[in-house]
């Protein structure tokens, strides 16, 4: 089973990302600041992680920077409500695979996304 790791700080958005990559089959585990988004990611081989960028304790630019020296190889989908493109060219400079803006993509878009991305 591909394990998700979702860091979102806003929990009802959190439990919604949840509750659909559940019902397709994926596992996941949710953290809601940066701070324990990169202890998860470092202690448990992810698949896939799931990043806002903003969030309490740590942002997801310093996420995606500590990951990346870190050498923790995970594909990381931004998904944000910063709609800037220089917000998105920044995110993937630092290492992410995709940019979505939150109040934009419809969550089953997200997940059969997540899927693609997965090969699944």
């Amino acid at each position: 089973m591909k394990k998700i790791l979702i860091a979102e700080d806003e929990k009802p958005m959190a439990k919604a990302l949840e509750l659909k990559l559940s019902h397709a089959g994926f596992e996941v585990s949710l953290a809601f600041n940066g701070e324990e988004a990169l202890k998860l990611a470092k202690e448990t081989p992810y698949d896939l992680l799931l990043l806002d960028l903003m969030m309490p304790k740590i942002d997801g630019f310093t996420v995606l920077k500590e990951l990346q020296q870190g050498q923790v190889k995970l594909p990381v989908i931004v998904l944000s409500n910063l709609s800037q493109a220089d917000d998105e060219q920044k995110a993937r400079a630092l290492g992410a695979r995709d940019f979505f803006v939150k109040s934009n993509t419809p969550l089953a878009e997200i997940v059969n996304h997540v899927n693609s991305v997965l090969g699944l």
